[in-house]
């Protein structure tokens, strides 16, 4: 290591989100439910050099292992992440994200009329398409670029806009 680098600290207990597509470690924060307030320790690496896709985003979260549904909506908005389990310092489990076939409660639907956004006790769903997902009820297609934003960060799966 040279004086111009810097190094992260490993995390004793935790998760590490490798590979995350550059420009998305944000976004994977709001899928976590993290925005600093909850007292979280977390270190976020963006646009860091990756030998395989030029850049990459990196997420450590400390004390936090995530739920399949987060890890659901993180292999929508970085498909190529690896989720790392730390601990006691050693990696005890790396698994590559897989995209599930359906997400549900997890997306908000940006169509105004669609059931989910009236006031019916409906859960959000979505089918999992090559280049985005598609809302079961209406057909509204939200392209891989937009999946972030819409994002239920309330978690409750069901919206009210």
């Amino acid at each position: 290591m040279t004086d111009k680098e810097l190094r992260v600290s490993k995390i004793r207990n935790g998760t590490v989100i490798d590979h995350v597509t550059a420009g998305q470690a944000l976004n994977v924060l709001a899928v976590l439910g993290i925005d600093g307030s909850g007292g979280e320790s977390v270190s976020i690496g963006m646009n860091v050099p990756s030998g395989k896709v030029g850049q990459k985003d990196v997420v450590k979260v400390e004390g936090r292992e995530l739920s399949q549904s987060e890890v659901e909506v993180i292999s929508l908005i970085a498909p190529q992440a690896t989720i790392n389990i730390i601990r006691d310092f050693d990696v005890v489990e790396k698994d590559r994200v897989e995209r599930a076939d359906s997400v549900t409660g997890i997306l908000v639907c940006p169509n105004h009329n669609c059931i989910t956004n009236a006031d019916e006790p409906v859960q959000t769903a979505f089918e999992v398409l090559d280049d985005g997902v598609r809302c079961s009820y209406c057909d509204t297609i939200v392209r891989e670029d937009d999946v972030a934003e819409h994002i239920d960060t309330r978690g409750a799966g069901e919206t009210a806009l």
